[in-house]
């Protein structure tokens, strides 16, 4: 047993690195959705929620038809932008495992500690290539998302008694799932930067980790007032 674990120390160390990594991230995203569900008003995602049920109600209710299709235009352009990204980056990805023997040893130069095995780094190239492809359908669904409710928020409220079913807390809740689409996107993106370091090393790994905890921590909690 003893010389197995020291024959595969490097493999061992990798793969326990990675799933502490995934460990911590998943926690924390574990805890945001929590206080998101408990305390809206606390994060971020809360607070645009809330906003943009709003937004839908009054949207609908004064007839902002312009107002409606430019501020849903935008959210689906940038959407298209960030998954047209996503492909790009996809092709790179698969150029790099179609030259692994060529790339892998460059790469190694700053890896003091995990494996050099080919296998391991296409592995871990497959894990990127993965993460960009959740981020691609991720964005895709938030563009179809968005298209919907462009159609849905120009329906007129109903006053007078006809029963379309068009109505703004419905409107509001497929536009909370188009920009639920959006921000998993986006958090592929970010969860993107440990394993493009895990490449580089397993201690690279780590502390991009704890970097881009650090970020989300700030990006995704409002400041507390008084």
């Amino acid at each position: 047993m003893a010389a197995y674990l020291i024959e595969h120390w490097n493999y061992i160390l990798d793969g326990a690195i990675f799933l502490v990594c995934v460990a911590i991230l998943g926690g924390y995203q574990a805890r945001l959705v929590r206080r998101t569900r408990l305390s809206p008003t606390r994060t971020v995602h809360g607070m645009n929620a809330l906003a943009r049920s709003a937004w839908v109600e009054q949207a609908m209710s004064k007839g902002w038809d312009v107002v409606s299709v430019q501020t849903l235009r935008n959210a689906t352009m940038a959407a298209t932008l960030m998954a047209s990204t996503a492909i790009i980056l996809i092709l790179g990805i698969m150029s790099m495992l179609a030259n692994a023997d060529k790339i892998g040893p460059t790469l190694h130069i700053l890896n003091l500690t995990g494996s050099h095995a080919s296998s391991l780094w296409i592995f871990k190239l497959m894990l990127i290539l993965v993460d960009f492809f959740v981020a691609f359908f991720a964005f895709s669904l938030a563009v179809r998302g968005y298209n919907h409710v462009g159609f849905l928020v120009n329906v007129p409220v109903d006053k007078e008694g006809k029963s379309h079913g068009v109505t703004p807390p419905k409107v509001a809740l497929h536009l909370n799932r188009a920009a639920a689409y959006y921000t998993i996107g986006m958090r592929t993106y970010y969860f993107c930067v440990p394993l493009l370091m895990w490449l580089f090393g397993a201690i690279l790994m780590v502390v991009s980790t704890f970097g881009v905890l650090a970020v989300l921590k700030h990006l995704d909690h409002l400041p507390q007032q008084d």
